[in-house]
C-alpha cells in the first residue's frame, strides 16, 4: 500500500525532502519579525501610559455613588454626606424630559437625604401645619432654608424646596415613587391615584410612573446587578467548590484518557448522549408538572421582561423551549456519530498517540494555569482602565429653567452663576450639575483612549494565547521527532519551548495576534453599529450589516485556524510568521483528504469530552443550588436567582475543561502536522525511517483506505 499521496498538486508547493540531520525543532534559530516585536513593545508602553493617565484622572466613585446637583457623592465615607446615602428629586416629573435620554440626568434639583419620604405632603401644608410637619419637610430642602420668614412662592422661586413630597422607596440609592397597580390596572402611589402638587395643581399617578421610568434608564439593570452581586456574596464559596470539582473531574478524565484512550472515548460518547437525554427527560417532567397550574400557560412574549427570572421557570413554554433545544442537539450528535463511525475509529488512534505524548510531557497539563493567570492579568488591566477612563470626566453644570431663557442648557459655573447675566435675565434659572464631561484635550480624545484600550486588550489576549500554542507545539514536536522515546526527549521540553518562543519569536506571535485582533475589533464595531441600527427602518442597511458580520465571523475562524498551524511551524523551524503560515497551509492542502478525515473528527471528540464534564458538573450544581438534594438542602444558600451560581459554575467548568483539553487539542494538531511532514520526508526504509509509532502507522493505512473510499 502506498503511504504517500499520489501526484500532489504542484501549486501547493513541493513536498518536504529527506534530511538526515533533522531531529525535531531547530535549535540554531534567529529572531523573526523584529519590526512587529518593536511595534508591540511600543504599543504596550503606550498602553501603560494610557492606564497611568486614566488612573490619575478617573474616579470610580462616580459609578458607585449617586451625585447631587452640586456634584457631590451621596453616602461617601469621610464626607459631610456620609449619612445621606440616598438621592432625592425635587420634581420627579421633570425626569420625563427627553433630556434625560441625552444627558442621563434629570433637569431638576437633586439632593442627598438620609431616608426617602414616606407620606404625601405639600410645601403649603407644611408651612401652615404644625412644627413636626415643618421639620419633616425641611429635611428635603436645601441647607439653610428659613421657613419662618420666607413664603412658599419665594421658596419655590429660589428652588430651595420641592413643591411636594410623595411616598417613595429607595431604589438603587435613589428615592423613586412607591408605585403600585390596583385591580383593573389603575396606577397608584401610596394607594393614591392623584396628588395635590400645591398652588391648585394636581397630578396623576400615571404621570409619575412615566417619569420614574426615565429617571434612571438603568434602574432595572442595576437592580438585577445588585441582586446578582448579593447572590455571589452568599454562594461564592460553593461556586469555588464547584470549580474545584470541575478541575478534579477534568484531571481524572485526562489521566484516564492517558491509559484508556479508546475505552474513554466510547464511554465519553455514551455519557454525553445519556446526559443530554436526561436533560430532555427533566424538561419534559417539569413541562408536564406545570399542566393545569395557574398562569403556567402564559407565553414568554406575554410575560415580557421580568427582573425576577425565576418567573420564567414557572411557565410551560420555557421548559418546552429547553426540551426542543436539547432534543435538536441530541439528534445532531447522534447523526454525526452515525456518519462518522469509521472516522471515529481512526481518530481514536491519533488520540492514543496524543495520550502517550502528554504522558511523556506531563508538565504540559499545568501550562494552562500560566495562560489563565496571564489572561486574568490582561482582563483585569483592561477592566480597571476602562472604568477609570469612563470616570475621568469633569463635572459639567448647565442652566436649567422653567420659563423662556436664552441661556437654557448653556454651561455655567455654580460659584459665579448668581452674579452672571444668565441669573439676571432668567430669575427662575438654576445652575445644576448635568453630567460628567469636559472640553480639555484629554477629554476630547477620551473615546480614542477607550478604543485603544479595547484594541490592546484583544492584542494582548491573543498574544498570550499564541504564546501558549507555540510553547505546547514546540514541546510535543520534540516528542514526535525523538527517534528513541523517551530517551531523546529534552529534559524540560515545556521550559525549553517557552524560552525559544519568548527569545526568538515574540515578533511573530505579535504579528499573528495583531492580524486576528484587527478582525475582532472590526467585529466589535459591527456589533456596536448593529445595536445602534436596531430601530432603523432601512432594511438594505440592516441586511448589509448582517452579511458583513457573517463574513468577518468566517474570516476570524479562518485566521485562527491558519495562525494555529503557523505557530506549530514556527515552533519547529523557527521561520517568520508569513513563511510559516504559507508552509503550513501548503502542507495541509497537499494532504487535504487526511485533514478532513482525521483532524476535525478528533476536534469533535474532544469537544464531546468538554461537553460531558460541563454536563456532569452542571447537573449536580443545579440540584444543589435549587435545593432538590434533600441531604444538603439546609446547606444550600438562600438566593434571589439560583441560576446565577449555576451558570457561573457551568461557564467556569467549560473554561477549566477547555484549558485541559486544549493541551490535547494542541498535541493532536502538532502530531498531525509532524505526521504529514514525516510522510513526505521519509519512506519507512532503513535509511529513511519513520518517526511515527506503530499506532500512527496503522492510522496511516486506515487513512489511505478512507481516502480511497472518499475518492
Amino acid at each position: 500500500m502506498e503511504l504517500e499521496e499520489k501526484n500532489p498538486d504542484p501549486k501547493y508547493g513541493e513536498s518536504r525532502k529527506f534530511d538526515p540531520n533533522f531531529k525535531g525543532p531547530i535549535h540554531n534559530r534567529g529572531c523573526t519579525d523584529v519590526l512587529c516585536c518593536i511595534l508591540f513593545i511600543l504599543a504596550l508602553l503606550g498602553y501603560f501610559a494610557v492606564g497611568i493617565l486614566a488612573w490619575s484622572q478617573g474616579d470610580p466613585r462616580k459609578v458607585i455613588y449617586p451625585t447631587d446637583s452640586r456634584g457631590q457623592f451621596c453616602g461617601q465615607a469621610g464626607t459631610p454626606l456620609e449619612k445621606k446615602p440616598l438621592l432625592f428629586y425635587f420634581n420627579i416629573l421633570k425626569c420625563a424630559s427627553p433630556l434625560v435620554l441625552l444627558e442621563f440626568q434629570c433637569p431638576t434639583t437633586q439632593l442627598c437625604v438620609e431616608s426617602c419620604p414616606d407620606r404625601h405632603l405639600t410645601l403649603v401644608k407644611a408651612k401652615l401645619g404644625n412644627k413636626e410637619d415643618r421639620e419633616y419637610f425641611k429635611k428635603y430642602c436645601k441647607d439653610g432654608v428659613d421657613f419662618a420668614t420666607l413664603s412658599p412662592p419665594e421658596i419655590l422661586r429660589d428652588g430651595l424646596c420641592p413643591a411636594m413630597l410623595m411616598p417613595s422607596k429607595a431604589f438603587t440609592r435613589r428615592c423613586l415613587p412607591a408605585l403600585g397597580t390596583m385591580k383593573g390596572g389603575v396606577v397608584v402611589v401610596g394607594n393614591e391615584t392623584t396628588f395635590d402638587a400645591g398652588q391648585g395643581v394636581s397630578i396623576n399617578a400615571s404621570e409619575v410612573l412615566e417619569a420614574s421610568k426615565k429617571s434612571n434608564v438603568v434602574v432595572e439593570a442595576r437592580q438585577v446587578a445588585m441582586r446578582i452581586f448579593e447572590d455571589y456574596t452568599q454562594s461564592w464559596h460553593w461556586i469555588l467548590l464547584g470549580l474545584v470539582i470541575a478541575m478534579v473531574v477534568s484531571l481524572i478524565f485526562i489521566v484516564l484518557l492517558r491509559f484508556l484512550a479508546g475505552v474513554m472515548v466510547w464511554v465519553m460518547i455514551v455519557l454525553v448522549i445519556l446526559v443530554i437525554g436526561y436533560g430532555i427527560f427533566h424538561c419534559y417532567m417539569e413541562f408536564a408538572s406545570l399542566k393545569g397550574e395557574p398562569g403556567a400557560d402564559v407565553t414568554i412574549r406575554d410575560l415580557g421582561l421580568q427582573t425576577d427570572f425565576s418567573v420564567y421557570l414557572q411557565i410551560r413554554q420555557t421548559w418546552l423551549a429547553f426540551m426542543i433545544i436539547l432534543a435538536i442537539v441530541e439528534v445532531i450528535i447522534i447523526l454525526l456519530l452515525i456518519f462518522l463511525r469509521k472516522r471515529i475509529l481512526i481518530a481514536i488512534a491519533l488520540i492514543k498517540e496524543a495520550s502517550r505524548a502528554v504522558g511523556h510531557v506531563m508538565s504540559s497539563l499545568f501550562y494552562p494555569l500560566l495562560t489563565f493567570a496571564l489572561l486574568a492579568v490582561v482582563i483585569a488591566y483592561w477592566a480597571i482602565t476602562a472604568v477609570f477612563l469612563s470616570t475621568s470626566n469633569e463635572q459639567v453644570y448647565k442652566v436649567f429653567n422653567n420659563s423662556e431663557c436664552p441661556f437654557s442648557r448653556d454651561t455655567c459655573d455654580p460659584q459665579t452663576f448668581n452674579t452672571s447675566n444668565a441669573s439676571a435675565q432668567c430669575p427662575d434659572a438654576e445652575c445644576l450639575f448635568a453630567f460628567y464631561g469636559g472640553e480639555t484635550v484629554y477629554h476630547r480624545y477620551l473615546i480614542l483612549f477607550q478604543f485603544y484600550n479595547v484594541f490592546l486588550f484583544f492584542w494582548c489576549a491573543n498574544f498570550v494565547t499564541a504564546l501558549g500554542q507555540v510553547t505546547l507545539s514546540g514541546a510535543f514536536a520534540s516528542y514526535y521527532w525523538a527517534f528513541k522515546k523517551p530517551d531523546d526527549i529534552p529534559a524540560y521540553p515545556i521550559f525549553s519551548s517557552l524560552g525559544r518562543a519568548l527569545r526568538y519569536h515574540a515578533g511573530s506571535l505579535a504579528f499573528g495576534s495583531l492580524i486576528l485582533s484587527l478582525v475582532q475589533v472590526i467585529r466589535v464595531i459591527l456589533e456596536y453599529l448593529d445595536h445602534k441600527l436596531k430601530g432603523a427602518q432601512n432594511k438594505f442597511a440592516k441586511c448589509l450589516l448582517k452579511c458583513m458580520k457573517c463574513c468577518f465571523w468566517c474570516l476570524e475562524k479562518c485566521i485562527k485556524f491558519l495562525n494555529r498551524n503557523a505557530y506549530i511551524m514556527i515552533a519547529i523551524y523557527g521561520k517568520s510568521f508569513c513563511t510559516s503560515a504559507r508552509d503550513a497551509f501548503f502542507l495541509l492542502m497537499r494532504n487535504i483528504v487526511r485533514v478532513a478525515v482525521l483532524d476535525k473528527v478528533t476536534d469533535f471528540l474532544l469537544f464531546l469530552g468538554k461537553l460531558l464534564i460541563v454536563g456532569i458538573v452542571g447537573i449536580f450544581s443545579f440540584f444543589f443550588f435549587s435545593g432538590r438534594i434533600k441531604a444538603v438542602e439546609e446547606a444550600a444558600p438562600s438566593l434571589n436567582y439560583y441560576w446565577v451560581p449555576i451558570l457561573t459554575v457551568v461557564v467556569g467548568s467549560y473554561l477549566i475543561a477547555h484549558g485541559f483539553f486544549s493541551v490535547y487539542a494542541m498535541c493532536v494538531d502538532t502530531l498531525f502536522l509532524c505526521f504529514l511532514e514525516d510522510l513526505e520526508r521519509n519512506d519507512g526504509s532503513a535509511e529513511r525511517p519513520y518517526f511515527m509509532s506503530q499506532s500512527l502507522l496503522s492510522l496511516l493505512k486506515k487513512s489511505n483506505e478512507e481516502s480511497k473510499s472518499v475518492d
